[in-house]
């Protein structure tokens, strides 16, 4: 019989973390990011401009803030959870929607939709999926969760790779639209409802860093939050745009799933071993020398090498330093995370834009690479600049 109860629990466990998986593909790999390998295509097709995909990639990034501040507000977890639900069915709209149309003013609309529910899967999700696992004394294991964010963009470029030639721009959209339905099924019926919290246990005093270490760690995280979303809204358009890599541009996108899948258990064990400041210098080094390949490089094998090295470092900086400030503030730390997240936000809201201008004004992707390689240098100064602080590891 016990050994009946701890399968069923097994079984259960499972359940729920497909669930939190499949709400992360379906809310960031589709509705939020497969406007990145289909951004080529809209340029081809639906005569979307430079300028106009780095201002629909930026109205998609400030709707992620906009639903950071939104999940943020809501404090009872019912709530969470009935949220959670609205939004998966917003990214499904966000995701189908955009092959209905091609007016831009609709389009930003439905980017900014697409944005907001990423909280579904990134942040919603996984405070429910924490909070099943908690009632049911199971270990966290949110790093198969968070490697939803990976399988999502390796999804999304396989859909992207699986569709060229056959369908256009429009009936892609429309067919992940498809996929998305399926993925909402798992997502909504195996999440299961919040308990109420029954078990009461200390929690640790917060360790609050001094004000000049906050202050370099949030301009560092800004920092990230450029390099980032620079390569994340154009990599797939460069390679498409060259020459010499034509029709290999969604292959770069999965390159980059495969990298992230398993990116935050991995740097968590670097961080042990290493500190959390080494660790985090890696990543940013990493990621810097992904953008570096992307500007200088004029074959596949870079290309791709750059891919894997974008895909492996950037989820990786996001897991270590919210992990990092939430070890700093226990008492409240989606309080402290959110503080932090508005910071990466704000970079993802100006670097799209301002890449897109630049890359108009120069005919080239290469500028706004470049910036983004310098804005990670001065990251990483910021990293190490920042005082030894006593929480830290």
């Amino acid at each position: 019989m016990s050994t009946m109860a701890r399968t069923a629990t097994s079984i259960e466990a499972a359940k729920v973390m497909t669930a939190g998986v499949a709400s992360m593909v379906l809310t960031v790999g589709l509705a939020r990011f497969l406007y990145t390998p289909l951004l080529p295509l809209m340029q081809a097709q639906a005569h979307l401009s430079v300028t106009g995909g780095g201002w629909l990639a930026t109205i998609n990034y400030a709707g992620y803030m906009a639903g950071t501040l939104l999940a943020a507000s809501v404090g009872d977890l019912a709530a969470k959870f009935r949220l959670y639900r609205v939004l998966l069915l917003v990214a499904l709209v966000g995701t189908a929607g955009m092959g209905l149309t091609t007016d831009i003013v609709v389009w930003a609309a439905l980017r900014f939709a697409a944005g907001v529910s990423a909280v579904a899967g990134l942040l919603l999700s996984s405070g429910l999926v924490l909070n099943w696992l908690r009632q049911h004394g199971r270990r966290l294991e949110l790093g198969i969760h968070f490697g939803g964010v990976g399988l999502g963009i390796a999804v999304s470029g396989l859909l992207a790779v699986v569709m060229a030639g056959s369908l256009n721009w429009a009936d892609q959209w429309l067919v992940a639209g498809g996929a998305g339905l399926l993925l909402l099924i798992p997502a909504w019926v195996w999440m299961p409802a919040p308990m109420p919290v029954s078990v009461h246990h200390v929690v640790p005093a917060d360790r609050p860093p001094s004000r000049v270490w906050l202050v370099l760690f949030t301009m560092a995280y800004f920092c990230a939050g450029v390099g980032y979303v620079v390569s994340a809204t154009f990599i797939v358009a460069i390679a498409a745009h060259h020459p010499a890599l034509h029709g290999y541009g969604n292959l770069v996108w999965v390159v980059v799933g495969l990298g992230a899948m398993p990116s935050c258990p991995l740097w968590d064990r670097i961080a042990r071993r290493t500190g959390d400041k080494t660790a985090l210098l890696a990543a940013f080094g990493l990621l810097f020398t992904s953008i570096m390949l992307s500007a200088l490089s004029a074959g596949l094998a870079l290309l791709l090498l750059a891919a894997l090295i974008y895909g492996a470092s950037f989820n990786g900086i996001t897991s270590m330093i919210l992990s990092i400030i939430g070890r700093l503030f226990p008492s409240n730390p989606a309080k402290a995370m959110a503080r932090l997240t508005i910071s990466f936000g704000a970079a993802q809201v100006i670097a799209p834009a301002a890449s897109g201008m630049i890359a108009a004004l120069t005919g080239s992707y290469r500028g706004a690479l470049f910036m983004a390689a310098a804005t990670m240098l001065v990251g990483m100064a910021l990293l190490a600049a920042m005082p030894r602080n006593s929480g830290e590891a």
